[in-house]
Formats: structure tokens, sequence, C-alpha cells
């Protein structure tokens, strides 16, 4: 009876390890607002869980932010700015963390201003001055823009602004237009009591830009030995966008449960305008979500060399890798 016993803790003790999920700690490039509630969708609908995994979701302060704290190891994955993961590759001393899955087909890069301004089109940038925090990624393209529009970058002046007083500062007309991730810009314009029909933006993926924009990253060694769970987690987040494009008025619950001091209906709008011209675009309808055309992200990096001095300028293949996206047909937006 001893043995039996004995056998049977052993074969209880082997199932429980076998159903032990794969925990995964996910680094966002900002705060819980409207354009994360697909990660929080995937969480309360078990996706993650179906998949083996224990997802845990932290804020962060930046889309740049999200490639030290992967490549440091204290997050296998991550959510950052793409153009930012090449230059961070330019160095081969860095570690190789990748894009396993494109979120945002285009950036949400642009240039914000309001209708009192007169500027319509980027040369009408020219005799104004421009508010721009110095780390802001749509700030880190203007040379882009610039060369893509044929601006007279000296007749541009530019302002150093912090984040918090970035939109207040163009609503109180201290500067005529900022530098910005546009959703997040013009919700808070309207924060600000600035009316829609009063708020101009450029998006830059219309004037030249043509770059991708968020991506999700992992670290190496988790790809190198957990390339299970990164599939997983690829998976089960292209589901959880996919249930908030059906229904982003119930997906936004799930991101109020994680910030209830934010105001529904602004992260809802917030949320439905990422992914009207962020999340969901010609191409991401064609290909599914999740994939990047490997001749435009070429293009890309010929584009962020206008940006950076590379010294030892990485492939394409070196950066983003496909290996584990599900087929197209998993991944297209229904």
């Amino acid at each position: 009876m001893r043995i039996l016993t004995l056998l049977a803790a052993l074969l209880f003790s082997g199932a429980t390890l076998a159903q032990k999920a794969t925990p995964i700690r996910f680094a966002l490039d900002w705060r819980f607002e409207g354009p994360a509630a697909p990660y929080f969708v995937a969480i309360d609908k078990g996706y993650y869980k179906a998949e083996g995994l224990d997802v845990t979701v932290d804020p962060g302060t930046g889309s740049v932010e999200g490639i030290n704290r992967v490549a440091s190891g204290a997050y296998e994955m991550g959510f950052a700015d793409f153009n930012s993961l090449v230059k961070y590759r330019d160095n081969p001393r860095n570690l190789a963390v990748k894009g396993v899955m494109m979120v945002y087909d285009t950036p949400a890069f642009s240039i914000v201003a309001l209708k009192k301004s007169g500027i319509k089109s980027p040369r009408d940038l020219e005799g104004k001055i421009l508010g721009a925090p110095a780390p802001d990624g749509a700030y880190a393209q203007w040379p882009i823009f610039v060369k893509a529009n044929n601006i007279d970058a000296a007749k541009v002046r530019i302002e150093n602004v912090g984040f918090p007083v970035r939109e207040p500062m163009l609503a109180q007309g201290k500067v005529d237009a900022i530098t910005g991730f546009w959703f997040s810009s013009y919700m808070n314009l309207r924060a600000n009591n600035v009316p829609a029909d009063d708020i101009v933006v450029l998006h830059m993926r219309d004037h030249g830009v043509d770059l991708y924009g968020n991506v999700i990253i992992a670290n190496p060694d988790f790809m190198r030995f957990s390339p299970k769970a990164v599939a997983g987690f690829v998976k089960a987040t292209i589901k959880g966008i996919q249930e908030t494009i059906r229904n982003p008025d119930t997906a936004i619950d799930s991101l109020m449960k994680r910030n209830p001091i934010a105001k529904r209906e602004v992260e809802l709008e917030r949320l439905k305008l990422a992914l009207s011209k962020n999340f969901v675009t010609p191409d991401v309808q064609k290909n599914g979500l999740g994939a990047v055309d490997m001749k435009r992200l070429e293009k890309s990096f010929e584009q962020i060399g206008l940006t950076f001095q590379y010294t030892s300028k990485p492939k394409a293949a070196d950066v983003f890798t496909s290996q584990y996206l599900p087929a197209r047909e998993h991944r297209l937006v229904k």
C-alpha cells in the first residue's frame, strides 16, 4: 500500500508539473489605455491560458523602454517601436532581441495642429513653432518627414516640451503644432476642451514616412528555450485583437478593470481610432494580422538611416521573424 501511495503521489506530482503554465511578463509601451485592450481581452477570454501561458502585463513609459526591459531579461516579451529596435540592433554587442509580430502596420507617428494655425500640409509648418518632446518616437522621424516633404527645417522652430504639457501647450497656443502618437494627442486635446473639428492630424505615413510602427518583441533566450510559448503568445494575442475588432465596446471593459480611474468613453474612442488607422490597414486586410512585407521593411531601413548613422546595419531578417506567426487564415480580420 505504501508503494502504491508513493506511485500515486509521483503520478499526481508529474501531472501537476505538466499542467504548470509558462509565465510571461509582458512590458507595454505606455499606460493602460484603449489600444492595450487586446492583451487584457486575451487574458479575460482565456486565450493565453489555453496556450499554457500565465501572462502578466505591466505599463511602460515610452515606446523605446520596452526594448531594454526585454533585453535585460526582466521581461520575456514586450511592445516597442520597431524603428528603435532597428537602431538597437545596429550595435552587434546588443542582444538579438527580435520582433515576432507586427501590431501597428501603420505607425501612430503624426504632426498635430489646430485649424487656427493655418497648418493644412507639411510645408505649412515653415515659420511655425513645433512642440516636440526630445524622446518622442514621432519626433524621431522628423528628418524623414522633412526630406519626404521638402520642408526647409531651418524655418521651423523646435520647442523641446515635456509629455505632460505637450497637448495643453498646443491648446493654449504656446506652440503651433506638436509631434506625437495621433490617437493619444487627439484624445488629450479633446480632454483640454478642444473641439474635434478644430484638430488637424498629419499622419506621417500619409506623407512619405513609410515605416512600420510598434511590434511585439521577444528576448532571444526565451525564443530559444521556449519557442512554443512565444508562438502561443502570438496566437493568443492575435485572437485578442480579432475579438477587440469585432466588439470594441465589450473589449474596453477588460481594460477598465485594470484602470478604473480612466474614463470609459475616452478610452473606447482612443481604441477605435487606433484600430481604424494603425491595427487594421489595407495590407492587414489582405495579408492578416502580425505579418510584414519584407521589401517594405528593407526600404524602411533606408529611411531610418536618415535619422541615425548606421555602424553595423542589420538585415531585415535579423530584426523580425515570422516563424512564430500562425497560418494566414488564422490571422485574417473578420
